[in-house]
């Protein structure tokens, strides 16, 4: 039986986002710190990227100006991974994957200052919910501080990045992008690197770290980034939104499955993690909802 093409597309966006959410499961299994873990996916994604280009035959040029801006959006989205990392292993795939959830604040917020528009009393809203929600979890699993603050920080990293992947997605194409944003995010891993002293025998692979990193570079990085983008263009914007929002799900659950009691936390962050999870979750509904009224009540007073 085939597949209606949407159903098809539904599917793929769900397996690229439980592959992401593997991202954390293979940051805890690799044994080297977060900073070498950065520069080698970065490394491995680029040079896959490049192979990628050269079987369709793509050109990668870009203008001076388009180069220079991707290359540096490219470095916050190098600090995004540095940060999300280091709260992996500092504290766990869950606490990481929650206060990941707060971009979703920080976009709400930094998204109308940069592009000069009026917050959403239903972005403030949400946004206020989940601040409740990551207060409980700092309440019950302060044990964790710094992996919750990291993890906080690689969320304000990915608003960022995102509000300006929008802007420019719409003028360049979304795997030259990301091409130029691995090169961005190497050049700042490998500064802070030098600036640190950090190219040492530390860096040394060992064990499984070879099989684990390819997986992360190549699947998690640039064939779920293709795959991602290329059903985006079929979906819906609200498809892609709550779908999405199931990376810190998937990822729980998997961290769960593969960690067990390392990964089991109180009531009390269960309980902010549902809150964050909801608010996220519900977000994307009732703001499409909200837009359709205003679209409605627009179209009654044309006509």
């Amino acid at each position: 039986m085939i597949l209606p093409s949407v159903n098809k597309n539904v599917l793929i966006l769900h397996l690229t986002v439980l592959v992401w959410g593997f991202t954390g499961i293979l940051g805890e299994l690799i044994s080297v710190s977060a900073l070498h873990l950065v520069w080698y996916r970065v490394v491995i994604a680029a040079l896959s990227l490049f192979i990628y280009f050269i079987i369709i035959g793509k050109s990668v040029q870009v203008t001076k100006q388009k180069l220079i801006q991707i290359v540096l959006v490219g470095g916050i989205v190098g600090l995004h991974w540095v940060l999300f990392f280091y709260a992996i292993k500092i504290s766990t795939v869950s606490v990481t994957l929650v206060t990941l959830s707060a971009t979703t604040l920080f976009t709400s917020i930094l998204e109308p200052i940069i592009n000069r528009k009026k917050i959403a009393k239903t972005d403030v809203g949400v946004g206020l919910i989940i601040l409740f929600g990551i207060y409980l979890i700092f309440k019950f699993e302060f044990q964790y501080v710094w992996g919750i603050v990291s993890g906080l920080s690689c969320a304000l990293f990915a608003s960022i990045f995102s509000i300006l992947n929008a802007r420019m997605v719409k003028h360049t194409s979304p795997t030259i992008i990301t091409f130029y944003e691995m090169l961005g995010a190497f050049l700042c891993v490998s500064l802070i690197m030098l600036a640190t002293g950090k190219f040492d025998e530390n860096m040394w692979l060992i064990g499984m770290d070879w099989v684990y990193l390819l997986l992360l570079g190549v699947v998690c990085t640039a064939v779920a980034y293709v795959l991602g983008v290329a059903v985006m263009k079929e979906l819906s914007a609200f498809t892609v939104a709550l779908t999405t929002n199931m990376e810190p799900v998937y990822g729980i659950i998997l961290a769960i499955l593969v960690f067990g009691n390392k990964e089991t936390m109180s009531t009390g962050f269960y309980v902010g993690a549902v809150i964050v999870l909801g608010a996220v979750f519900l977000y994307p509904y009732i703001k499409t909802k909200l837009e359709n009224k205003e679209r409605s009540l627009i179209n009654r007073k044309l006509h």
